[in-house]
C-alpha cells in the first residue's frame, strides 16, 4: 500500500471485505508514524510510515465513518466522531497522526466542494450582527456557569495561560498572563478601562485591584455577567467595576485604555472593521489597547475563510481566526498603530491539554448536572483535542498585541 507495511491480524482467513477498502486506502496515505486500525469486523490492520511519528489506534464502528470523511474531509471526521462511527483509546494521538501526515492528507482533509459549500452555506446563516452575536455567545457561553467551574481553574479564565515553567499550575499561568496584559497598558490609578468580552470577570477584577482602574467590562452572556458582578461585588470592589451585558458597537464613552482577551474570534470577518473601528474610537489621543488574538498561519488563511470548519460549526458559531498578515491590515485601516506583539502559541497548547485532562477528570461532575449526553462530551473532548493539536503543529497561534491611537 503505497509503500507502507499492513500486517493482519493473526487469525484473519482472508482480506477484508470490499466495503473496508476505503478505509485501508486511506491509512496508506501514512507517511509518518503508525496507524493501527480496528475494523468492524473485528480484524485489525497496522499501517507504518516510512518515517518515525505519532502511534494511534482507530476502532470503526460503523463503515459510515469512512464515507463520511471521504466526502466532508475534516469535518465529516470529527462528525463520525460524535456520533459514535469511530472511537480510539487516545484522542490527542490520532490529532498527532493526522498533523504528521497534513501534506499527504490534504485533499482528504478539505472534502468534496459540494461538501464545503454546504458548511460555508450554513456558517454564513450564523451572522455577528446585533441579534446574532447575542445567539452565538449564548449558544456556547451560557451552557452554565456550573459546568464550566467544574473543570477551569478557580480564576474561572477561559483563554490561553502564559506558562514560563513547566511545572507552573495553570492558575498561576492565568494571572501572569492577565497581569502582562494590564502592564501592556501602563495603567494609572484611575485610569478608566473598556474591556470587551469580559468573561467572569478576572482581569476586570485585577485590573480594579492591583492598578486602581475604573472598569466598564462587556459581555452578552447573561450567565457570565451573574456571575461576574457576583465576583466583583464579593471582591469589594462594586465602585470600580461596571458589568453591562451590551454590544461592543453600542459604547459610546472614551477610555484611556481597552484590553479584549480572545472576543476578537467571535467578531466574524465582516465586522472586523467595526471591531477596530471602535477600538480606535473608543480610545482617548494617545490611548492604549491590549488585545489578545487566535491566528491561523497565513498560508492556511485563503482555503480557512472559503469553508467552516469543526469549531465554527459546532463550537463558535460565526467565529473566525484571522490571519497574522489579515491582522495588520485591519489594524492599520482603523488608524491605529501597532506597537508590539508577544506570541505564546506553546502555552495555549498546554492550557488546552490541561483542560482536557481536567474535563475528563471532572465528567462524573459535569454529567450529575443533568443536561450533558455522551455526545456532548465527545463534542467537547474533540474540540480540546483538536485545538491543541493546530498550536502544537504551528496552524495557530496566539498574541498579546499593543495598540496605540495616535
Amino acid at each position: 500500500m503505497h509503500g507502507t507495511d499492513t500486517t493482519l491480524s493473526a487469525g484473519l482467513a482472508a482480506p477484508p471485505p470490499r466495503r473496508y477498502r476505503l478505509a485501508l486506502d486511506l491509512a496508506g496515505l501514512i507517511r509518518a508514524g503508525e496507524l493501527r486500525l480496528v475494523l468492524p469486523d473485528g480484524s485489525t490492520h497496522r499501517v507504518r510510515g516510512a518515517r518515525p511519528g505519532p502511534s494511534a489506534e482507530v476502532r470503526l464502528a460503523s463503515p459510515r465513518a469512512i464515507r463520511r470523511f471521504a466526502m466532508g474531509g475534516s469535518l465529516g471526521w470529527a462528525e463520525a466522531y460524535l456520533d459514535g462511527d469511530w472511537s480510539t483509546p487516545d484522542l490527542r494521538a490520532v490529532m498527532m497522526l493526522a498533523a504528521a501526515n497534513e501534506a499527504e492528507w490534504d485533499d482528504v482533509l478539505r472534502g468534496r466542494p459540494v461538501i464545503r459549500w454546504l458548511s460555508r452555506l450554513v456558517h454564513a446563516f450564523k451572522p455577528n450582527s446585533r441579534r446574532g452575536a447575542r445567539r452565538n455567545i449564548a449558544a456556547h457561553y451560557d451552557l452554565g456557569n456550573d459546568f464550566y467551574a467544574a473543570w477551569l481553574d478557580p480564576t474561572m479564565t477561559y483563554s490561553s495561560a502564559e506558562f514560563s515553567a513547566p511545572d507552573e499550575t495553570l492558575e498561576q499561568a492565568q494571572r501572569r498572563k492577565v497581569r502582562n496584559l494590564l502592564d501592556a497598558l501602563a495603567l494609572a490609578p484611575g485610569a478608566r478601562l473598556l474591556e470587551i468580552g469580559c468573561g467572569w470577570g478576572h482581569l476586570a477584577e485585577t485590573a480594579a485591584r492591583e492598578h486602581g482602574a475604573r472598569v466598564v467590562a462587556l459581555t452578552l452572556s447573561h450567565a457570565q455577567a451573574e456571575a461576574a458582578r457576583a465576583r466583583i461585588a464579593a471582591a469589594g470592589l462594586a465602585d470600580r467595576v461596571e458589568i453591562r451585558i451590551q454590544d461592543y458597537r453600542d459604547v459610546t464613552e472614551t477610555f484611556d485604555a481597552v484590553a479584549s482577551v480572545e472576543m476578537f474570534e467571535a467578531v466574524g470577518e465582516a465586522y472586523w472593521p467595526a471591531y477596530f473601528r471602535t477600538v480606535h474610537d473608543r480610545l482617548r489621543a494617545g490611548g492604549r489597547a491590549a488585545l489578545q488574538i487566535i491566528t491561523i498561519a497565513d498560508r492556511f488563511f485563503a482555503d480557512y475563510r472559503q469553508s467552516a470548519d469543526f469549531i465554527q460549526r459546532y463550537v463558535f458559531p460565526g467565529g473566525m481566526l484571522p490571519s497574522p498578515a489579515r491582522l495588520r491590515e485591519e489594524v492599520a485601516r482603523a488608524g491605529l498603530r501597532w506597537q508590539s506583539d508577544t506570541w505564546f502559541g506553546a502555552s495555549y497548547a498546554e492550557t488546552l491539554r490541561r483542560w482536557n485532562e481536567s474535563f475528563q477528570a471532572a465528567w462524573p461532575q459535569i454529567v450529575a448536572l443533568g443536561r450533558y449526553d455522551a455526545r456532548f462530551k465527545r463534542l467537547w473532548e474533540y474540540y480540546l483535542s483538536y485545538c491543541e493539536t493546530g498550536f502544537r503543529a504551528g496552524w495557530t497561534d496566539v498574541a498579546r498585541i499593543v495598540l496605540a491611537r495616535g
